[in-house]
């Protein structure tokens, strides 16, 4: 069909299209086959090169011809020797009540030079909308993926220890915090994107539901990140004394937005879940290692703390600045607790 359009353009302005189109393929291919030695690529692009030299050979045999053919100056001198009285008028006949034109005048032929100018022109405009259009214009392509969003349960109530907990973050709160746009960026994997954002509003275990302990959660292709807020009554004094007694060799002390803070090392936990109806499921075995950071809710560290957890499922972790720089972001999201 493309073809057939072609053939129905002028000589003139099909012509140069030709030339233009192979010239830019041509090329194109040329240099990505040399480029990644494919040579069948190559190949490719020496026939379209050849297919245009032919079109450049066509239009200048045309040019020639047009050249030739133009009418000349007469150059016989018995022409110019002829007097000027010799020429007689010849007697005139009557008018006739309606005079015919003797001869039309000769059509004007198109400018061949404009139509190729023209079709050049008309070529480069298309081209440029076809390059600029995908980025001046909205895309729409579902396929690529977006961001996960928090989820959010509509008209849940928050169990009574946030009520009794001045100032407490919720679930839904902290993972807007945690969900940032730059958070695979601070991660070391900008390229990615969340494939799933949680937040929930649990209360910490062995406390008979008085103590609230918020937990957000984002997961990437490599990373996954939890952070979690205990508002019970240890400090981070008191942590790393527990850290030491169990001989945690890997715990490292940090300060973060001027709060005590401590870097431990340990390990998540895999459980298997079986819906068939053969059981159960698995025993509880030791997932792959984490990283966490715990920070005092206030400057004076007067007990509850926020741990940043993170992990990959490969077993390789981010450098513990990865971790100061999420700590810096959803901190002040989380209100200092107050005496």
């Amino acid at each position: 069909m493309l073809g057939l359009l072609f053939r129905l353009l002028p000589f003139w302005v099909r012509e140069p299209l030709f030339i233009v189109v192979g010239s830019v393929f041509g090329v194109r291919i040329m240099y990505l086959a040399l480029r990644d030695q494919e040579w069948p690529a190559a190949g490719i692009g020496v026939l379209f090169l050849v297919f245009t030299a032919v079109r450049v050979h066509t239009v200048i045999r045309a040019l020639r011809a047009r050249r030739n053919a133009r009418p000349t100056a007469s150059a016989d001198p018995a022409d110019a020797a002829v007097p000027a009285a010799a020429v007689r008028p010849q007697p005139q006949s009557q008018p006739s009540a309606e005079r015919r034109p003797t001869s039309a005048a000769p059509a004007k032929e198109p400018n061949a030079w404009g139509q190729a100018v023209a079709a050049v022109a008309l070529f480069a405009v298309l081209g440029a909308a076809l390059w600029l259009g995908p980025r001046l214009l909205p895309s729409d392509d579902v396929s690529t993926p977006r961001a996960a969003s928090c989820s959010r349960e509509e008209g849940e109530a928050l169990p009574g220890a946030y009520e009794k907990t001045p100032r407490a973050v919720t679930g839904d709160e902290l993972c807007a915090a945690l969900n940032r746009p730059d958070l695979a960026r601070l991660l070391g994997t900008p390229a990615e994107t969340a494939t799933v954002a949680s937040g929930t509003s649990n209360t910490a275990p062995l406390t008979d539901g008085k103590v609230a302990q918020p937990e957000a959660e984002v997961q990437f292709d490599t990373y996954t990140v939890n952070v979690s807020v205990a508002y019970n009554e240890l400090s981070i004094a008191q942590y790393v004394k527990l850290m030491e007694f169990g001989k945690e060799t890997e715990a490292r002390r940090v300060s973060v937005l001027d709060r005590p803070a401590v870097l431990s090392s340990g390990h998540t936990m895999a459980i298997e879940i079986d819906l068939g109806s053969g059981g159960s499921g698995g025993p509880v075995e030791q997932g792959p290692p984490s990283r966490t950071l715990s920070v005092a809710l206030d400057r004076k560290d007067r007990g509850g703390y926020c741990d940043i957890t993170v992990w990959s499922r490969s077993g390789a972790l981010p450098d513990d600045s990865a971790l100061l720089a999420v700590a810096e972001t959803v901190l002040p999201a989380i209100a200092e607790r107050t005496a």
